[in-house]
């Protein structure tokens, strides 16, 4: 098992917090976050 860059899963993790908080920001930076996010962990899903 192959370690985990931090970056993937800080983005993924912020992304959720703005999509259930959305006042905090928008949803287009949170969508951003999570495609970063999952791009990240799994590059060969895209």
């Amino acid at each position: 098992m192959e370690a985990l860059s931090a970056q993937p899963v800080v983005a993924l993790v912020i992304g959720l917090i703005v999509l259930i908080f959305p006042k905090i920001l928008n949803y287009a930076i949170a969508a951003y976050l999570i495609f970063i996010g999952v791009t990240g962990l799994w590059p060969g899903l895209f």
